[in-house]
This record gives C-alpha cells, structure tokens and sequence, in this order.
C-alpha cells in the first residue's frame, strides 16, 4: 500500500531534521529512553511527542480530526499550504540545534506505515529505535492509559469483546517491524526490549550509544535512576468508566462547535473540575491481569508474533512467554 508520497513531504534541509527517531511501541518505556537519551549534553529531543510524519494518519490519530456539521466537511489541514506551514514549524523545533544530535520521539510510528513511508522518502539516513514490550502486558498497560484519558468505556476484558483492536493493534510488532525492515537497512534499525531497559538500563544505553555514535561516558549517573510517566490512575476505576461512557455519549452537545468556544472551555472545565475532586488521580498501580486473561492473550500473541526472533536477531519469544 502507497500514501501520499509526493515531494511535499521529503525535507528541503536535512540539517533541519532529527538524526534519529523513538518510534514506539506505546507504554514501552519510549518516554524513560527519551528522558535518558536528553540527559546527554549532546543529544536535542523536543519535550513532546511530535506525531508529524503521521499526522493525517485517522486510525492512528482520530482525534486530530473534525466533521464540520455545517458545511459537511472533514477539516483537512496537512496538505497544500498547511502542510508547508507544518513543515516550517517541524523544522523550526531543530534550527538552533544543528551541531547537536537531534531525536524525535513518537510512538505512533511503529504501527504507522504512513510514517514508515514518509521517513524512509528522507534524503538522511535517520535511525529507528523501537521499543518492544511482552505485548499482553504492553495493552493491559494502554487500557489504563486510555482509562485515564477518557477513552476506556468498560472493563479491559469488555474492550476485547467489543473494541480489540484499539488495545491489541500496538502490540503486533512482527508485522509492523517487517515493513521497516522492508524499507530500511538493518543498520538504521534498533529494536531494544523494555524489560531490559528498566532492569539493566546502563548496558541498553551503552549498546545504543553504539549505534547513535555517542560518547556514554558523557552520560550523568543520575539519569539511569529515574523511570519517567508513572501512571496516575483514578481513586475510583469503575466510577471513571461511568464518567467515560457519559461523555462519550454526549460528545456531540459536550462538545458542541455551535456554541462559542469560551462557553465550551467553561462547560468542560466545570465538570472536569467537580469529577475531578471525587474521582481525583492518585499514584497507585493497576491491578494486577486476570490470569485467564493473560493466558488467553499469550495464545493469540504467540501465534501472531511468531517468527521476531528471527527477524531481529533477539531471543523474544522464549522470554515473553512461557513455551
């Protein structure tokens, strides 16, 4: 499959565009290895996710989005002008740091071949580090990331009955490493396991640096200590899916273009604000799986992933599962 590729979207300044890129997979450590790598005083990532080479991409992105009721159209703003103007404000967050390393971190990419397309178009041989997760344990993780942002409408064992694909897609790594490895050279490309960066994160970061050509050295010793994103979760689970189907249902008057837009900020703010002082956010974790769950999950992954040992040179399957 082709997206759109035309000239619009190759760089008209290598120098102006990230040496390496943090595509993913989502809630697999992707932010600690961001926070890590910008602790070098040579290394430059913007503080946030960018999601630029996969912006129009609507299974990846819905919520970037919108429907225009009155004039029955769908806004569409990454394409002529507006994607030049993207492509300024791209460049732009790397201008003033050109004798540095520059990194982008997304974790959208690995399942996007969108991204996969537009980055491989770039006259630069940008390097890929992928960050892979055991993937039952990766979308149990993303179901409470979703709980929290408002997009989880019932339990983790519901959501595989009546939307799988919103927590399973991101953990089907075989098939979306295959395309990077079919576009790129196995040299711009470093898969590296979560459960070896948050237990032996000085030997991941060594080998990395390998790879970036970065001095290690040059690393500060209190960086190794630190596991950015910890989840906050509701006090109340269930209350919060309570809340999520509710605004979900309403979402077209919740979120009403008809109305001005200082009324729609105070509406939300309102409700979020009294939902947010019983149901508040607190550091705790998730509960454990269902082991009935896990299992079942295991099955359909084990099939599904079988054959990425063999396609990056890691032993991944004899850890993740227990065959």
């Amino acid at each position: 499959m082709t997206y759109n590729l035309d000239e619009n979207w190759i760089a008209n300044d290598i120098n102006s565009i990230p040496d390496f890129i943090i595509g993913g997979s989502m809630k697999s450590g992707t932010t600690t290895l961001h926070q890590i790598l910008a602790g070098h005083p040579n290394v430059f990532i913007p503080e946030k996710e960018i999601r630029f080479f996969d912006t129009d991409n609507i299974l990846q992105h819905p919520n970037f989005h919108s429907f225009n009721p009155k004039n029955q159209k769908w806004s569409d703003t990454i394409q002529g002008n507006e994607l030049k103007k993207a492509w300024k404000w791209y460049q732009n967050l790397y201008e003033d740091q050109k004798t540095m390393l520059k990194g982008e971190d997304s974790t959208s990419y690995l399942a996007s071949e969108i991204a996969a397309d537009r980055i491989s178009r770039q006259n630069k041989k940008i390097k890929l580090i992928f960050l892979l997760r055991q993937p039952t344990l990766r979308a149990y993780s993303q179901y409470y990331h979703m709980l929290r942002r408002d997009s989880a409408m019932w339990s983790f064992e519901d959501t595989l009955k009546f939307n799988p694909y919103s927590v399973l897609y991101r953990s089907l790594y075989k098939t979306q490493l295959e395309y990077y490895y079919s576009l790129f050279p196995e040299d711009q490309i470093k898969v590296i396991l979560f459960e070896d960066l948050i237990k032996n994160p000085k030997c991941v970061i060594k080998d990395l640096s390998i790879f970036l050509n970065l001095d290690y050295a040059q690393f500060p010793d209190e960086i190794f200590d630190m596991h950015a994103n910890k989840a906050k979760l509701p006090r109340f689970p269930r209350l919060q899916l309570h809340k999520n189907k509710i605004i979900g249902n309403l979402s077209p008057r919740y979120i009403n273009k008809s109305q001005s837009k200082s009324k729609q900020l105070i509406t939300e703010k309102v409700f979020e604000k009294f939902f947010n002082r019983i149901n508040p956010k607190i550091n705790k974790k998730a509960p454990r799986i269902n082991p009935s769950t896990k299992e079942y999950l295991d099955k359909f992954f084990y099939r599904e992933l079988n054959g990425i040992d063999e396609l990056t040179g890691l032993n991944i399957m004899k850890r993740w599962f227990d065959k």
